[in-house]
């Protein structure tokens, strides 16, 4: 008898021992047969960055019983091609999920995530993707209260799929009443940066990234409404980065070249 269960590439940034991977890559196993590639070390931030000009490594390695799990010594975006290239050989598997990510991507955070690049280069790679996060950068976070909601998103992607080109960012907020879910449009809403100067034993100055995350959007259909109000954020998203609505606009300057 063929074997109809969906295999699912489960992906992160914040290393393949990281507990939110750990929870995902479980609740996967509910719904198929689950291959894990993460980093072999944290790689928050890394955006969609790929590793050029040095070798890249992929060990398997034996972590928990069961599960086919490969630690990769490149970016979150290393991860999803070499497994679709060296792992699957082409052959696609039918999801891919990243996560879940120790901190929200809600807002502009998306254009820096590393959780959230793995899941848009399986997209890239016409694999349906999501992206998990949760409002806790801890690593004692509490991932309990998002278990049914990611085994019930992941199945509805399985069972129909999703757009052409599109990919979910599901936020989850810290906290276990959660009221549901909305589907959500990304708020403009970004962190105000700050580098605090310090010095080192010889006096040269070094920097120290923080700030605090604004929000300049107060509608009520954005994800940070959502976060805010205790509903768990999915958002679509795509790839295509071409702001559609400018290009009537450039049409009508006067180019003189």
């Amino acid at each position: 008898m063929k074997n109809t269960q969906p295999t699912i590439l489960v992906v992160n940034d914040d290393g393949i021992t990281a507990p939110g991977i750990k929870v995902l890559m479980h609740i996967m196993k509910e719904l198929g047969r689950v291959v894990v590639v993460a980093p072999d070390s944290p790689q928050s931030g890394m955006g969609h960055a790929i590793t050029i000009g040095k070798p890249l490594r992929l060990d398997k390695v034996d972590i928990y019983e069961d599960i086919e799990m490969y630690a990769c010594s490149g970016t979150p975006v290393d991860c999803v091609k070499l497994a679709v290239t060296k792992i699957f050989k082409g052959k696609k598997p039918d999801l891919c999920v990243s996560g879940i990510n120790h901190g929200l991507n809600n807002g502009i955070n998306v254009l820096y995530s590393g959780t959230m690049s793995a899941a848009v280069e399986g997209a890239i790679e016409s694999i349906p993707s999501i992206g998990f996060s949760l409002d806790d950068y801890t690593m004692q976070a509490d991932f309990s209260h998002c278990a049914r909601y990611v085994k019930e998103i992941a199945q509805q992607v399985l069972e129909n799929g999703l757009p052409t080109a599109t990919l979910l960012n599901v936020n989850f907020p810290a906290g276990p009443h959660l009221k549901g879910i909305k589907i959500c449009r990304q708020a403009n809403a970004k962190w105000a940066e700050e580098f605090d100067e310090r010095h080192d034993p010889y006096k040269r100055p070094y920097y120290w990234l923080s700030g605090v995350f604004q929000v300049n959007d107060r509608g009520e259909d954005t994800d940070s409404w959502a976060l805010e109000n205790n509903y768990v954020s999915v958002v679509p998203i795509q790839f295509d980065m071409t702001a559609h609505h400018a290009i009537p606009v450039l049409n009508s300057w006067k180019f003189k070249a």
